[in-house]
């Protein structure tokens, strides 16, 4: 070991015992870096690397270099177009980026700050020769480095080399190899782990023969390189984490310890996490940091951040080293947010020669960065699920990630960030006791013990269950292998529940109260289990000397004074708030990502930062999400970490003396909390709760439709299931069945009959409990349009007109779209501008307003109208060159368009694409198809002056890309047959070779198509399944026959998704699709920046 390892994280104070810099300057021989961001939202690569990516842009910025950024989504704060020098909105593909670095010839590229996608992308340029080819130097890490740490069996030779113990492993390229290793290793059940993938895809647990031969052929198909590790399995051990930097003068730190609550087997993303570990010995965190730094030197990661994973046996102490990954990873934003030390901005700052001593601390302003942060509170992160969207998917929790977003909370003790982190999940749970989940009917012994043994996304409620139904810490160990330290947590949670319920609001004495406080409980919980509003509760602490109190994160426990106003909330402790006098506005974020309200909010919330600094406000940040960039120190002029709950909202306003909040940009979540903020005296500063209730209420809503001359499908609404059917009647099938207040479509149906009807009204209702479901006539195979205005409360402009290239049926969130409409005419476009103009004055919008229209035989109809940011803003912000958001939350604090110089709509000369990405393949056996219900994650964007380039490029960014050549299987409900043939004419004319089923390839021959016939799969061999096996099926087309796939037609698709296939689910899509084909035979495709196209594409209507 050197003089620098171990006890000394800053090895300045060894050399001279003060603080003084080693004179080592930034690189002057590079003038500009290239910076590949982390592509759409996928699960395991979330909002993280828009933030990281997002810091790097600026620390790179801000030392004068020209920073060119490539990524094909728009919905990131990181590619609006000031954050760069130059930003493409491109796919993430070889031969994209090697035209964008033949045209900006960067001196080096910076490999790390975009997931996995960026990483794997680098290597694949430098193996390729483009790196060499353009003089461009891979910085941050070489690709020796991201080698040894990505191949597993590089990685094991690393470990054994350096003295470390790792688990008995072999890898394996093939089926065969793995079943050699499965017999070498010893019994089940065993790991797989497929190499250069993200989130654990393609992996998990085998626990007999056939899981495992499963798992490996998929592993294989998963991995870039068709690489799997075969892995003995540790279930039960402890896992944990540790986030470290290295320099170029070999100075290393530990920015964070990470615990895993849940015991190996479980990915790290969806285990609940906490920081610092808590039940580590003093001697086995030495141990683990001082391998930390043995790996992050052996790899070779010469500057930059690292994660490096960890089990240990909590029967022997065997400590082993599970992975590591050489970049800035998902742990990275938590460590980030969890401590305040910036861990991508530094490693931006390092990969250009600075050294830690030489990088400035920017929460104490004093310190530099080789201090290890130290921490005085606790944290947890708490991951979110939608596995409801998925019905039929398995929601075991394994080794392969499933979560589509985290919670994090901060406190003083374990118990109290537990508890908070639960209230921030929004799903309905109030922390460990109390609301969803947290009742006092207690579950069959069967059940729990179900609940227990099978990790799951409800399991933690279920350990609440189990100690209420006796269960001693020793049976509900040996149930789940949970630490015995963090098990006697819940149970002191548990019990002093159970004393609160004993005890009346009257009687209660301080200290009881104060402890309950000390321990999470909120308000809310604590009303409920005395009987009484929770405002009492918040009355009676306050009467008793309890206030709720800010703490600074500070970095290092108090030793140093924060410059940085970041904030949780705490109880019995001084208050740190720091007061001022300048006039302050609330931002409430969206809380946790999940599928419906994502990134798209939380970069609007940024822009309202942004606007309100620049008009000289202060502005006060909300939110409990780690991923983004709205809880990004320097983002806002002060954060809080805190749930989004009705009291810890008001909290927060109250304590800062605000004089307004902003609801309209952090999706459903503030918009639930805005009558009630309205009611507790909170200044909801734009459009009215009022207006955007107006626009949910049916009755209300249907007036206003009817003042302003405008039509709506014919609709009832249902306060209950029997209701349902005999309203149904009246309106008549088809039936979209909508329950109300919902986001991402929870709940939402298209049914064709009263036997549909029955299956999922209960559903429907479900998903907005109290509250009626909506039937509307359902317009089939009308064009969809989607509306983004903003409205100053007298005039209004449109945004953006995006059209929905699948017919109306498919959640906007789901819809590829087109901007401008590729199929209306001028005078169509009027009369939407028009009707836009009217619902903007009837709801009296001062903000943002969407609109989802449809037109069918040229007629308009309005579907819904949402007086809020829709996720489509920044879509269209990039499209146009106009940051809508902040223009809005401008408008907001009394601006008028005039004043901001917007007052012509724009819209672009070239084609401006949406395409939505979806999770599929994370949950085997749930329908795929598109529906009412959002179910992508995330998004790309494609810009092109040719529409079939713009929407190849969406898909090649979506992945997979369109193929040019090779085999097309069709197959379509009945009704669309003639359309068919005009699609399957045009893929023969194009050089493809139709294949389909008996029947339609008798239907094609008719209209003199030859195709070549498959057994349907019921029926023979061979079929499509063995076609796509071979791979010898280039892509699918496939419309459903109903509401539902049908068995047959869902393993085709499953099929297809997990070969990495193309696939069309609706003709319009697929007409599209060939027109991206025709075009890419026809051309090569061009890429330009995006600030070229504002600057010489949009322009005025």
């Amino acid at each position: 070991m050197g003089i620098f390892d171990s006890f000394h994280p800053c090895p300045v104070f060894l050399y001279c015992g003060k603080f003084e810099k080693f004179i080592m300057p930034k690189r002057v021989d590079i003038e500009s870096i290239l910076i590949i961001g982390a592509g759409p939202i996928i699960i395991g690569q979330a909002c993280e690397f828009d933030y990281s990516g997002t810091q790097a842009c600026k620390a790179l910025k801000e030392e004068g270099y020209k920073v060119i950024l490539v990524n094909s989504n728009p919905a990131t704060i990181m590619t609006d177009p000031e954050f760069a020098d130059v930003t493409y909105i491109e796919p993430l593909t070889i031969d994209a980026l090697t035209k964008i670095i033949a045209k900006e010839k960067p001196n080096a590229l910076l490999p790390t700050l975009g997931g996995q996608t960026a990483l794997n992308l680098s290597l694949e340029l430098d193996a390729a020769g483009v790196l060499a080819e353009h003089n461009v130097e891979m910085i941050g890490a070489i690709p020796a480095a991201i080698k040894k740490g990505e191949d597993r069996e590089l990685f094991k030779e690393a470990m054994v080399k350096i003295g470390l113990d790792v688990a008995k492993s072999r890898t394996v390229k093939s089926l065969a190899e793995a079943k050699d290793a499965a017999k070498e290793i010893g019994a089940f059940p065993l790991i797989i782990r497929p190499s250069f993938t993200l989130g654990g895809a393609g992996g998990g647990i085998a626990y007999n023969r056939e899981e495992f031969e499963d798992i490996v052929t998929n592993g294989l198909d998963v991995s870039p390189v068709s690489e799997v590790l075969i892995e003995e399995c540790l279930l039960g051990w402890k896992e944990y984490e540790m986030e470290v930097m290295r320099d170029r003068k070999d100075q290393c730190v530990v920015i964070c310890s990470i615990e895993n609550f849940d015991p190996m087997g479980v990915h790290t993303g969806d285990s609940i996490t906490v920081a610092p570990a808590m039940t580590l010995s003093d001697r086995e965190y030495q141990a683990m940091r001082d391998a930390s730094f043995a790996v992050i030197r052996e790899i070779g990661v010469e500057t930059g951040g690292s994660n490096i994973q960890f089990s240990l046996s909590p029967e022997t102490g065997r400590m082993v080293v599970i992975e590591m990954n050489p970049r800035v990873s998902r742990s990275s934003a938590l460590a980030s947010k969890a401590t305040g030390f910036p861990i991508a901005k530094f490693a931006a700052k390092l990969a250009v020669g600075y050294s830690l001593d030489e990088i400035q601390n920017d929460i104490t302003k004093k310190t530099p960065a080789c201090f290890e942060p130290t921490i005085d509170y606790v944290v947890t992160k708490i991951p979110r699920f939608t596995f409801e969207k998925f019905q039929g998917a398995d929601d075991t929790l394994t080794s392969s990630m499933k979560s589509v977003g985290e919670a994090m909370a901060i406190g003083l003790t374990f118990k109290e960030s537990f508890q908070k982190a639960l209230r921030s999940l929004e799903t309905g749970a109030w922390g460990f006791g109390g609301g969803k989940l947290g009742g006092d009917d207690i579950p069959t012994e069967e059940t729990i013990n179900g609940k227990l043994v099978r990790p799951n996304a409800e399991r933690v409620f279920y350990l609440r269950y189990a100690l209420k139904a006796g269960y001693s810490l020793e049976k509900i160990f040996e149930l789940t292998k949970i630490d015995p330290w963090f098990l006697y947590q819940l149970k002191q949670i548990s019990d002093l529940e159970d004393e609160l319920k004993k005890e009346k609001l009257d009687t209660i004495g301080k200290n009881r109260l104060r402890t309950a406080k000390e321990y999470g409980f909120s308000d809310r919980q604590i009303g409920s289990f005395f009987g009484c509003d929770w405002k009492l509760v918040n009355e009676k602490r306050k009467d008793m000397g309890i206030p709720t109190v800010f703490r600074l994160v500070d970095t290092c426990a108090a030793e140093f004074e924060a410059e940085t106003p970041y904030y949780y909330s705490s109880y019995g402790a001084e208050n740190e708030v720091i007061p001022s006098n300048k006039k302050k506005i609330m931002i409430i974020g969206g809380g946790p990502n999940r599928i419906g309200q994502g990134i798209e909010f939380d970069y609007c919330c940024v822009h309202a930062s942004f606007a309100l600094q620049e008009l000289g406000y202060e502005s006060v940040m909300i939110n409990s999400n780690p991923e983004t960039v709205s809880t990004d120190y320097d983002t806002s002029d002060k954060l809080y970490f805190e749930p989004l709950t009705l009291e810890d909202v008001l909290e927060v306003y109250n304590q800062e003396g605000c004089s307004g909040a902003i609801v309209q940009y952090g999706g459903q979540t503030p918009l639930n909390l805005a009558t009630e903020l309205k009611a507790n005296g909170v200044n909801i500063i734009g459009t009215s709760p009022e207006s955007i209730d107006a626009a949910e209420d049916r009755e209300l809503f249907k007036q206003i439709l009817d003042e302003v001359g405008l039509k709506q499908p014919d609709n009832l609404t249902a306060l209950n299931e029997l209701q349902a059917y005999e309203l149904a009647k009246k309106v008549g099938f088809p039936l979209l069945v909508r329950p109300s207040f919902v986001l991402g479509g929870r709940g939402m149906f298209i049914v064709h009959d009263m036997d549909e009807l029955r299956s999922v009204i209960h559903e429907a209702f479900e998903a907005s409990p109290g509250k009626p479901v909506l039937l509307d006539k359902f317009l089939e195979d009308a064009i969809e349009l989607d509306v983004d205005c903003i409205s100053d409360g007298k005039k209004t402009l449109v945004g953006g007109m995006l059209e929905h290239i699948e017919f109306a049926g498919v959640h906007s969130g789901d819809a590829a779209m087109a901007l401008p409409p590729h199929t209306l005419n001028e005078e169509m476009i009027e009369i939407v501008r028009q009707a836009s103009y009217r619902l903007a004055k009837a709801l009296k919008v001062v903000g943002l307003m969407n609109i989802q229209f449809a037109i069918k035989d040229n007629e308009l109809y309005v579907l819904e109208v949402n007086p809020r940011a829709s996720r489509t803003v920044p879509f269209v912000s990039k499209a146009i060159g106009v940051p809508l958001a902040k223009l809005a939350a401008k408008i907001m604090t009394g601006k008028t368009l005039d004043e901001l110089n917007f007052t012509e709509e724009m819209s672009p000369k070239h084609w401006c694409i949406k395409e939505a990405v979806f999770p599929f393949v994370r949950f085997l056996g749930s329908t795929i198809r598109l529906g009412p219900e959002m179910r992508s994650t995330g998004e790309v964007m494609g810009l092109d002056e040719d529409f079939g380039i713009a929407f190849a490029k969406t898909q090649a960014a979506a992945k997979p890309g369109l193929p040019v050549e090779g085999n097309v299987f069709l197959s379509v409900k009945d009704q669309d047959k003639p359309k068919a043939v005009e699609l399957a004419q045009k893929l023969v004319s194009l050089g493809f070779k139709v294949y389909s089923t008996i029947g339609t390839a008798d239907y094609f021959k008719e209209n003199g198509i030859e195709a070549g016939k498959l057994f349907r799969i019921a029926e023979g061999r061979p079929n499509v399944l063995d076609l796509i096996k071979n791979g010898e099926m280039q892509m699918i087309i496939n419309t459903p026959s109903g509401m539902m796939p049908r068995k047959d037609e869902n393993r085709i698709r499953s099929v297809a998704y997990a070969n990495n296939i193309c696939i069309m689910t609706t003709l319009t899509g697929a007409t599209a699709a060939v027109a991206g084909i025709s075009a890419l035979k026809e051309k090569e495709f061009d890429v330009r920046s995006l600030q070229s196209y504002v600057n010489k594409n949009v322009a005025t209507v």
